[in-house]
């Protein structure tokens, strides 16, 4: 059975993982997400996630298959965004970051489950309106969230966690 909390220290190491595991993939040319190793994200990301109270993970019995931050906090670059919503009250949005399923564990509906667990904590948090954002060269993320609702509103062109050129899609969705 797999569940979603809020990580802890032991799962670190295994967030981690996951990251060595996409990056490994991309280098290998077996996906396209646009990170590079070393830069982002790395072992840090996850931890300043995890001391901030802000990562969480899912677990299938012991093991981390998937795990993302979720917070509050809008990054710079979403201020280039054409918002469906721009007038959206800053304590009513909820942000996911760095969602990542590990790729020994893909298509088996993480990614999926992973984004309506944020869908379902931030209406328990009072926020109805929920931002994401991704590369553009991540064509299965864009995929996901377009399947799962959310609306792209716009691509910024930015230097984003430390990598160059992003082409930063900027997503969100309202819920009622």
């Amino acid at each position: 059975m797999d569940r979603i909390q809020k990580a802890a220290y032991s799962d670190i190491s295994q967030v981690a993982q996951i990251y060595e595991h996409i990056l490994d993939k991309e280098e290998q040319g077996e996906t396209t997400i646009g990170w590079i190793r070393g830069v982002y994200p790395t072992k840090r990301t996850a931890l300043e996630a995890l001391e901030a109270g802000e990562l969480f993970v899912m677990l299938q019995d012991e093991t981390v298959v998937a795990a993302a931050k979720i917070n509050q906090s809008q990054v710079p670059e979403y201020k280039y965004a054409s918002w469906k919503y721009p007038d959206a009250p800053e304590d009513q949005v909820m942000v996911l970051h760095t969602l990542v399923v590990d790729p020994a564990f893909s298509g088996k509906g993480y990614g999926t489950e992973f984004v309506s667990f944020y869908e379902e904590y931030a209406l328990k948090h009072h926020c109805h309106y929920l931002r994401m954002d991704t590369n553009a060269r991540n064509l299965a993320a864009r995929r996901l969230y377009k399947h799962l609702g959310y609306r792209e509103a716009g691509i910024v062109s930015c230097i984003f966690n430390g990598i160059p050129d992003v082409q930063l899609v900027c997503l969100e969705k309202l819920l009622k």
